[in-house]
């Protein structure tokens, strides 16, 4: 160990006695992590930084992976001062000027996570060992979301989550290294259920069809709660596995359940066959207990409602973002994103697009790419022009809090685009809870302290 290393650890560990466990000292000016100190893992050398994007570009969720690469490079374009600067004009931080990360040129490598978690941990550790990568972003499913933050805790790198809906994600598996700017599943059971009481009232009976990993089993979970409260009941809940591409003898026996609401809490790939399985079999045709049977798909994309076509008419769900909002910030995106690739982007590509905002503009603001000065400018961090409105980082957690969008299948589409719209943005008070709420781990869920590494 350094000097300079053994001195920073020193200081780190001073400031935690002294406030009381806190996950990071907050009694510092930024001029503490000044980076004349490279005690932590790939302090950046010369003119260049590289960041690591770990997508899956393979297995059930390549799709979302492939738009998460296509923002990805769009963020490192306008970084480095290229195309139209996109959200960097509208977001209400203006430390981003297009010269890269504290005057670095940025770079960047990719990997693979193939949608498993040893792929993923295995694909971000060469990343950080052989490649450089100060900070590591990227995935579609939580499972790998969960794994590669806690590599990114033991590596001291920092980890901006992309999409992961998981509640365990800033839950019980929360990191002091790591940040989501993502919606959880808490929140979309607590978003869609007014809506679901409101459109087919308080006395369902309910059948879970449940991807079987912990997204699948927090969504389920926050779901069932929610409407639970309001009347529903759950008839049965059963669990699928990730790799299922034929649902068709999951869905024959919601037949014969007596339920007359059936949740996929499938998403993805999977939610797309889950879905057109469902409606081969008739479900949406069929009356049960009087009512009209309705599927619900807690967690949508546009990459989702494209691959199920006509079968999402109608189908209540939750997103995180949708390239059809107009505030500022939505609109620029979709803008430089749709002049790119010509197409607009998916909520998968906003959510990775902003977290790499997010973090060059915290390493500019303190000054310093030390990962323990990048959570401190990100903890209780408050900013708006990125989408969603006004947006918190909070500390606790480090899970961002916002609106939250429900949406529907468009029973019109106008094009391949067209095939979703918003019925009701939840505001941010709706959804919020507190840090040790019993579904994000209670009070035995805690960050820890951050980790600069070597």
């Amino acid at each position: 160990m350094s000097k300079s290393n053994f001195t920073r650890r020193g200081v780190l560990k001073t400031s935690v006695l002294a406030g009381g466990a806190l996950a990071v000292p907050t009694i510092f000016d930024g001029s503490v992590w000044a980076d004349g100190h490279t005690g932590f893992t790939n302090a950046p050398e010369g003119g260049t930084v590289t960041l690591g994007f770990n997508v899956p570009q393979s297995g059930p969720y390549a799709d979302e992976g492939a738009d998460e690469l296509r923002a990805y490079e769009l963020a490192v374009e306008h970084l480095n001062g290229g195309g139209d600067g996109g959200m960097l004009n509208t977001f209400t931080s203006k430390t981003l000027d297009g010269t890269g990360i504290n005057g670095k040129k940025v770079e960047y490598v990719t990997g693979d996570t193939q949608t498993k978690s040893d792929a993923a941990r295995a694909s971000a550790r060469s990343m950080i060992e052989k490649d450089g990568a100060i900070m590591i972003t990227g995935g579609s499913s939580s499972g790998v979301a969960v794994a590669v933050q806690a590599l990114c805790q033991e590596a001291g790198v920092i980890f901006m989550a992309g999409l992961t809906h998981s509640n365990d994600t800033t839950g019980k598996d929360r990191k002091a290294n790591g940040f989501r700017h993502f919606f959880n599943s808490y929140m979309s059971g607590a978003a869609l259920a007014p809506v679901l009481a409101a459109n087919y009232g308080t006395d369902r009976k309910a059948y879970h069809l449940t991807a079987d990993y912990n997204w699948g089993y927090t969504t389920e979970e926050a779901v069932r709660s929610s409407t639970e409260a309001m009347g529903w009941e759950t008839v049965n809940a059963v669990k699928t596995p990730l790799t299922q591409t034929d649902f068709s003898s999951y869905i024959a026996p919601v037949l014969q359940s007596g339920a007359d609401t059936l949740i996929l809490n499938h998403y993805g790939g999977n939610m797309v066959n889950s879905l057109t399985n469902a409606v081969q079999f008739g479900l949406r045709d069929k009356q049960v207990n009087g009512k009209d049977f309705q599927i619900v798909v807690p967690l949508y994309s546009r990459l989702m409602a494209k691959g199920a076509g006509a079968n999402v008419k109608g189908i209540f769900g939750s997103t995180n973002w949708h390239w059809s909002l107009t505030d500022e910030g939505s609109k620029a995106f979709v803008k430089s994103f749709g002049t790119k690739y010509g197409f607009p982007p998916s909520q998968a590509a906003h959510t990775c697009y902003v977290q790499t905002l997010l973090y060059a503009d915290a390493v500019n603001r303190a000054g310093s790419f030390n990962p323990c000065a990048v959570v401190e400018a990100l903890e209780g961090y408050e900013f708006d022009g990125l989408g969603n409105g006004p947006t918190l980082y909070r500390a606790d957690d480090h899970q961002c809090f916002k609106d939250v969008l429900v949406v529907k299948g468009k029973e019109n589409p106008t094009s391949e685009f067209d095939l979703l719209e918003i019925v009701e943005i939840t505001p941010r008070a709706q959804v919020e809870y507190a840090p040790d709420h019993p579904q994000m781990g209670g009070a035995a869920a805690t960050l820890g302290t951050c980790n600069p590494g070597a």
